[in-house]
C-alpha cells in the first residue's frame, strides 16, 4: 500500500510538473490513415490543441512546425526514424509559447484563442501527394493530405464557428502557411477574419556564392519526390515551373488573403543554405563565417550584405500592398516568433521600437498597419538575440 501511495504521489507530482509548464497534450489522428493521410512512415499524423476560453473561445490559430525537407529516398527514410518523419518518436508533451503562449502577459493578443501546433512528418512543407507506395522503401509522400485531415478535424472540433483564425509557421512550417493561406481562408466561414503569419519562412530564389542558384535545384528535387505540383497554389503553377513555387516572392502577389512576414534579413538558415551551401563551398571557405557573421572576412561581409539586397527585393510583392504586414529585422536569427522571449520579451528584437507581437497582433486586428524594415547591417541592431533553434 505505501508502494501505491509513493507511486501516486510520483504521478501527482509529474502532473504538476507538466501542467506548470505548459506542456499540451498531444493528438493522434487516427481517423486520417483511413484517408492515407499519414508521416513518411506510414503513422498517422499528430497535433497538439490547447482550447479558447473566454473572448477566444471562436477564435483560433493553426501553427505548422518547420525542420526542413527531404529530397531523396535516403534522406527520407533517414527522416523516418526520427519525430520528423514518423509520429512514433515525437514527444507527447509540448510546450507552447510565443505567438502560441498562453500567458496574457507575454501573448495578449492570442493567449486565450485555440491555439494548435501541428506536428511536421512529411518532409515536403505539407505538398506531398503520391498515391504509390514503393514497397522497396515503404515511404509514404502525403504531406497534403495531413494538412487537410488536420484542417477538417479541427473544423469538427470547432473551427467551423471561428470568428478570428490565424495559419501560422516556422519555417518550413511558414512556407505551409503561406502555400495553404487561400486554401485555409476558402474553407472557413466567409464571416471570420482569417489571415496568416509566416515566421522565418520567406525562402527567396537567391543567388549562391558561385552565382548560381543551389536552392532552386534543392526545391525541384523536393516537388518531384513528394508530387508537390498538384497542391501548390493554381495561380503560381499556371505561369512558372512548379519548383518556382516553393518561392514566396512567386507565391504571394497573387495571393488574396493577407498576410504578415516576420524574417530576419540576415535568415541564419538562408546564409547557410540558400546563400553559402556546403555543396557548392567547395572549399570550406565559409564554413565559420556563416555560422557566424563576426568570423566574416570584408569580402564576406561584403557578399552576405549583398543577400540582404536579394532578400529585399524579393520581399517587394510584401511592402509593396497595405494589407499585407512585415517585420524584417537584421539579425542573424531564424524562426523568432516561438519563444516568450523574442515574441515579446523585454530582450527581443524590435524594429521601430516595436517588438514582434505587439506589430502582428495590431495587424492582425487592424489597429495600425506594420510594415518596417531594420537599420542595413548585421550589427546595426543592438535589440538583435542570439540565434533561435527552435527548428
Amino acid at each position: 500500500m505505501g508502494r501505491l501511495k509513493q507511486c501516486w504521489s510520483s504521478l501527482l507530482v509529474l502532473a504538476v510538473a507538466v501542467i506548470g509548464t505548459g506542456a499540451v497534450p498531444i493528438t493522434y489522428l487516427q481517423s486520417a490513415v483511413a484517408k492515407g493521410a499519414v508521416c513518411l512512415d506510414g503513422s498517422a499524423p499528430a497535433y497538439h490543441f490547447d482550447k479558447g476560453f473566454g473572448s477566444g473561445v471562436n477564435n483560433w490559430i493553426v501553427h505548422m512546425e518547420g525542420g526542413g525537407w527531404c529530397t531523396d529516398v535516403a534522406s527520407c527514410n533517414e527522416r523516418k526514424g526520427t519525430m520528423k518523419g514518423s509520429s512514433k518518436f515525437m514527444n507527447k508533451d509540448f510546450g507552447f509559447s510565443g505567438i502560441l503562449g498562453g500567458k496574457q502577459s507575454t501573448n495578449p493578443d492570442f493567449y486565450n484563442w485555440n491555439r494548435i501546433k501541428v506536428r511536421y512528418c512529411d518532409g515536403s512543407s505539407f505538398t506531398g501527394n503520391v498515391e504509390a507506395v514503393n514497397p522497396a522503401n515503404k515511404l509514404f509522400f502525403r504531406g497534403a493530405r495531413i494538412w487537410r485531415a488536420v484542417i477538417d478535424d479541427l473544423m469538427a472540433k470547432g473551427m467551423k464557428n471561428a470568428q478570428n483564425a490565424i495559419l501560422s509557421g516556422c519555417s518550413a512550417g511558414a512556407l505551409a502557411a503561406i502555400l495553404h493561406c487561400d486554401t485555409f481562408r476558402a474553407i472557413l466561414p466567409r464571416t471570420a477574419s482569417v489571415k496568416c503569419v509566416s515566421d522565418a519562412g520567406y525562402f527567396i530564389h537567391g543567388k549562391d556564392i558561385t552565382g548560381g542558384s543551389y536552392i532552386e535545384s534543392y526545391y525541384s528535387k523536393v516537388v518531384a519526390l513528394h508530387g508537390s505540383a498538384k497542391s501548390l497554389p493554381v495561380s503560381c503553377t499556371s505561369k512558372m515551373k512548379p519548383e518556382l513555387c516553393f518561392f514566396p516572392q512567386y507565391v504571394v502577389p497573387s495571393m488574396r488573403t493577407p498576410l504578415f512576414v516576420i524574417n530576419a534579413a540576415f535568415d541564419s538558415w538562408q546564409i547557410k543554405n540558400v546563400l553559402a551551401p556546403t555543396a557548392v563551398d567547395k572549399g570550406k571557405q565559409w564554413k565559420n563565417c556563416k555560422l557566424d557573421l563576426k568570423k566574416c572576412s570584408a569580402a564576406q561581409l561584403k557578399t552576405v550584405q549583398g543577400f540582404r539586397d536579394q532578400m529585399m527585393r524579393a520581399l517587394s510583392p510584401v511592402h509593396s500592398t497595405p494589407s499585407r504586414g512585415l517585420f524584417l529585422d537584421s539579425c542573424h536569427a531564424h524562426c523568432q516568433g516561438g519563444s516568450a522571449a523574442s515574441w515579446s520579451g523585454d530582450k527581443g528584437p524590435q524594429v521601430a521600437n516595436t517588438r514582434i507581437a505587439k506589430a502582428v497582433g495590431n495587424w492582425f486586428y487592424g489597429r495600425s498597419a506594420f510594415q518596417k524594415i531594420d537599420c542595413p547591417s548585421p550589427t546595426c541592431n543592438p535589440t538583435c538575440p542570439a540565434i533561435s533553434t527552435e527548428d
